[in-house]
């Protein structure tokens, strides 16, 4: 899986001027059994709140390759990537070993992993001499489902 830096940390002032507030529902949409449309509207919600918590650490990335599939993330998504947040055991990290950026779920027990979500891949154990560093933690993904022109 190789991933490609979009967006770098450190440009909260073009967050801050690209605000767009776009309506929140009151009423929960059905996976189920569809419910009758209520048109209540709660309040605005504006994505760069929902999904960036420190704009200045924040930073993008898209995703190519299938690794963490069954963690729900897939070749073309934009994962949003926060570098002030702490990783821990079972995050989703963009980690660099040894030169190499990668998407995983990072272990620390027993031993140090990264850990793919897809059975056909497995787990990478840090050798001792490695060099690990944890870029941040993956806090969102951003995917389109629409297909453009179908």
């Amino acid at each position: 899986m190789s991933i490609s830096i979009i967006g770098m940390p450190g440009s909260a002032e073009n967050l801050a001027s690209t605000q767009l507030r776009i309506p929140l529902y009151l009423e929960r949409v059905s996976a189920g059994f569809p419910s009758p449309a209520q048109d209540y509207i709660e309040d605005t919600l504006d994505l760069n709140a929902l999904c960036i918590q420190h704009p200045s650490a924040t930073f993008f990335v898209r995703v190519e390759g299938e690794s963490m599939t069954e963690t729900g993330i897939y070749p073309g998504d934009i994962l949003v990537v926060d570098r002030s947040v702490r990783a821990s055991h079972g995050d989703v990290v963009i980690a660099c070993l040894d030169g190499e950026m990668t998407v995983k779920e990072l272990a620390l027990r027993p031993r140090v992993k990264l850990l793919p979500r897809n059975p056909l891949f497995q787990p990478i154990e840090i050798a001792d001499g490695s060099e690990l560093n944890i870029f941040g933690v993956v806090t969102s993904i951003v995917r389109h489902l629409h297909k453009a022109g179908s």
